[in-house]
Parts: C-alpha cells; structure tokens; sequence
C-alpha cells in the first residue's frame, strides 16, 4: 500500500515530472554553454524556454511547508562561471534593453539587461529545484514543488519571457549576418 501512496503523491504529478524533466535537460545544456556556435546555442534556447514556461505555468499551487527548508546547490561560484560562460558564447549580443523590470518605474528609459545573467537567474531556481527532486525525501520534493511555482510566478517566469523575447531578436534580427557566427 506504501508504494501505491508514493505513486499518488505529487510527486510523480505528470506535470512535476514534465517539468523535472525540461528543467534537467535545460541545465545540462546551459552547463555546457561554451562548446558550440553562436547559433546552435541561441536555437536551442529558443526551444527550451518556452517548454519551460509552459510546464511552470502547469505546476499545481502548493502551500510551502515553513517546517522544511530547501538547500541552495548552486553557488555562487557557479552562478557566475554559467554567466560569464553565456556572456562568453553571446559576444556583442548579450545585451538587450527591458521595460518589464522592476528598476523600470523609476526611469523613462528601458534598463540595459544581459541575456548571460537572465539565463544564469533561470538556470539558478531551475538547478536548485533538480538538486532537491533527486535523492530527498517526499517533504523537500513536495517544498520544492511549491517553491518552483511560487518562484516562477515572482521571478524566472517574468526573466524568461523577457530573455526570450532578447533571443528570438538575436535569432531573427534584420540587423544579423545570416552567415555571422561567433564560434567558442
């Protein structure tokens, strides 16, 4: 009956595992950020992302448990090596301008954002959601849960749309050689 409980849990919710599975998929590839093209690395994003959104958009609501409290795996050691490593393969076009952030009230202009930090921000929640899905008990993984919908509501929801959005400019801007390629 224990099994059959576990099978039941939220855990194994098509749509925690849907997303566990992107998540994963999503982290391994921006932890290899710099063995590619340009182009490649932009494409694939391009897929990713919205495969991300959508199954964060459908991660059921969960109270958090104050009584469980989640470890943060990534440091900030390698937030900053999947930055640079991002900043490093976008070159000239890590750079975007943004009105949907939160400095944007106090300025009539929009604020220089980078698409390197943006996806080290995503791949930050994202990492740490994977790191407590494996090996932890059924609490942490149900916190986690509800912290991964709760942080995609407030922050790496809002900061993927608008990553996107500097990516599929990157891709299909007319100011782009369709042969530029920035090999690292």
């Amino acid at each position: 009956m224990e099994k059959q409980e576990n099978r039941d849990s939220i855990v194994f919710n098509h749509d925690v595992l849907e997303l566990t599975t992107v998540a994963v998929k999503y982290c391994q590839f921006v932890e290899q950020a710099n063995s590619g093209e340009r182009n490649d690395f932009v494409g694939t994003l391009l897929k990713l992302l919205p495969l991300l959104y959508l199954k964060g958009m459908l991660l059921p609501d969960l109270d958090t448990d104050e009584n469980v409290e989640l470890v943060d795996t990534v440091t900030e050691e390698n937030y900053d090596i999947i930055r640079g490593n991002v900043a490093y393969v976008m070159g000239e076009k890590d750079d975007y301008l943004d009105v949907f952030v939160e400095d944007m009230k106090y300025s009539d202009t929009p604020v220089l954002m980078t698409i390197s930090e943006n996806v080290a921000d995503i791949y930050q929640d994202l990492k740490n959601f994977c790191m407590a899905m494996r090996d932890s008990t059924e609490e942490v993984r149900t916190e986690a849960v509800a912290e991964c919908k709760l942080n995609f509501k407030h922050y790496w929801g809002q900061k993927l749309v608008n990553v996107l959005r500097a990516l599929h400019d990157v891709e299909y801007s007319s100011n782009n050689d369709e042969d530029e390629i920035h090999e690292y």
